[in-house]
Formats: C-alpha cells, structure tokens, sequence
C-alpha cells in the first residue's frame, strides 16, 4: 500500500474499533487508537513477514503485543487479513467469544498471551534468541506501552536482549504519555526515554508514530541492519487519535462512547477519510 492508502486503512481500522466497543460495551479504546497506525505500517506496509492461511508458518515473523489491552486494533487487523472470520468481532468480550479483552494463542494470528504488563518483551527476547541459535531469520517485534514501562520486567528484558546483542528483536514503545490514571511524567517520569534504552545496550530510534513515513523509514532494512544492537523505535502518539474529545484525554483509556459522544466519533473518523489525498 502507498501511504495514502495506509492512512485510509487506519482511519477504517479505527472505524471498526469503535464500533466493536460501542456494540460490546467495554474497550480499551483509547490505547487502541493511539498504536493503530503503527499496527497498520507493520501489517500492510510490507514489513511484517506472515501468512493468514498458515498462521504457524515457522519462516514468519513473530508480533507481540505486550499492551495487550489494546487488542481491539489488532483483532480488527488480523480479521481483515483473513487469520480469521470478521464476524468474530460481533461477538466480543462475550460469554464463549474467541476474542476477550486480551490476546491469547487461542486466536489465529497472535503469538503469546499478554495484557499482564511487562511480560512481552521478555517473551520477544527469549523467541529472538531461540532463532538465533536455531539458525532461524525471522524477526521479532514487540509492541509495549509507555505505562508499560514502569514494571521492572521490561528493564530485566532489555538489560538481557541488550547484553546478547539481539538484533533481530525490534521494541516499540506506543510512547502516548498516558497509562490508567494520570500522564506518565506526571506519575513517573520516564524522560529521558531513549537514553534509558540505549544506556542498556539499544539501538534507538524516535519518532511521530501517526506518520506512515516515518514508521516506515524506521523500519527500512530492519532485516539486515549493520548493528548488532537490538532497536527500539520510541512512536510519540496521542491516546485517543482521531477522534477529537479523546486525544489527550486519560478518561478514556477504557471507556465506551454513546449518544452524542459516539455520533460525533463517527462523524469525526468518516471526515478524516473523506480528507485523505487520494
């Protein structure tokens, strides 16, 4: 896909997340949003290596969404690509659904279970070894919130890829300043992001993570860097993206638009595509 057609498809992507929230009645919405684009890029962009019919296929590359909360984007993706049926969706969160309100290998397309904060990347860590020693060339990408990296976990994690110079492992921190409650350097400072990541052995890489650009950039040639360093790509996104009266805001990093609220959302997101160039 060109980027044009990269932005329509995640104007689309978060179409479809809202309107799963709004028909279940519980999301972690905001999130969501705010690393669709990324999941977009990854998925459509011809960067990810994967294949729909055969989701054990050993050469693929290997996604884990270690925010796993935020779900919804991935499920929405992993549908359209045809790892599953769509109508899946109509049966979120609900009582012998497929899809609940984290991952879990249960559902074709997803790797490890997750939405216990700080496990992914270690999990990322120990799959990119493993292909290492078993002489494998797929790649491991981890997607984590910046939340996320308040637990201790990540750190052990990093501080391991990094000392095994993993350079098939690839992190990226959905950078939104928000977790559950309050801003991130508000309830725990995480500046200075990047030099915390290189200072445990890390490539590091910052940038706008609504720009199909420049994710794309960042992942250019990932497969055969010169260094042996693993890479974080720090996205900065805002929670909420797209719709107006969410970005920004922490009320909604679960929460379940209706009324007014959702006819605007739709209003807002339908807009956006129509702005699109083609």
């Amino acid at each position: 896909m060109n980027i044009p057609a990269l932005q329509q498809k995640a104007v689309w992507v978060r179409q479809q997340i809202l309107e799963a929230v709004a028909s279940s009645g519980r999301g972690h919405i905001g999130g969501a949003f705010s690393c669709a684009d990324i999941l977009v890029a990854l998925y459509y962009g011809r960067i990810m290596r994967y294949e729909p019919l055969h989701p054990e296929l050993g050469g693929r590359d290997r996604f884990i969404l270690s925010k796993g909360h935020s779900c919804l984007a991935l499920y929405v993706i992993l549908s359209d690509l045809g790892f599953f049926s769509p109508s899946e969706l109509g049966s979120l969160c609900q009582h012998g659904s497929m899809l609940g309100g984290h991952p879990d290998r249960s559902i074709p397309g997803v790797e490890a279970d997750t939405g216990s904060l700080g496990h992914g990347l270690g999990i990322g860590a120990g799959l990119a070894l493993g292909a290492r020693l078993d002489r494998k060339d797929f790649m491991t990408v981890v997607l984590l919130g910046d939340g996320e990296c308040y637990e201790g976990s990540v750190w052990e994690a990093a501080l391991f890829a990094g000392h095994h110079r993993l350079r098939n492992l690839v992190a990226i921190v959905d950078r939104n300043r928000q977790c559950a409650m309050d801003f991130t350097e508000e309830c725990n400072r995480l500046e200075p992001l990047a030099d915390k990541w290189q200072a445990f052995g890390w490539d590091a890489a910052v940038i706008d993570g609504h720009s199909f650009e420049q994710i794309c950039s960042a992942f250019e040639g990932f497969r055969t860097r010169v260094s042996e360093k693993p890479l974080v790509v720090i996205a900065n996104t805002i929670k909420g993206k797209g719709i107006s009266f969410m970005e920004g805001n922490v009320k909604w990093h679960h929460g379940v638009p209706a009324g007014k609220e959702l006819e605007t959302a739709r209003r807002e997101l339908m807009k956006s595509i129509v702005e699109i160039p083609c």
